[in-house]
């Protein structure tokens, strides 16, 4: 939840990110929303467990995303979306 300016309370929304194809890998799903920098930051984030996706740790760089799909991490959100 977030606190506006007015003090009301908001929920998070997700950040849409768009593929083209069906489904993304979660490290390329990573670099593609500025999560992570590059393959290898994408890896150490997944690997040390701070990679949500739909509510749970995923440890699997390889995971494969679909529409839909909900990825957190430090706070952040981004929602698979298609073009």
């Amino acid at each position: 939840m977030l606190v506006t300016q007015d003090g009301l309370m908001t929920a998070d929304q997700p950040q849409p990110i768009s593929i083209r194809d069906d489904s993304i890998r979660l490290g390329q799903l990573l670099k593609l929303a500025s999560l992570a920098e590059d393959g290898f930051h994408a890896k150490e984030l997944i690997e040390n467990g701070m990679v949500k996706v739909n509510g749970e740790i995923e440890t699997r760089r390889g995971r494969q995303l679909r529409i839909g799909d909900v990825v957190g991490l430090a706070g952040e959100s981004v929602v698979v979306s298609s073009e």
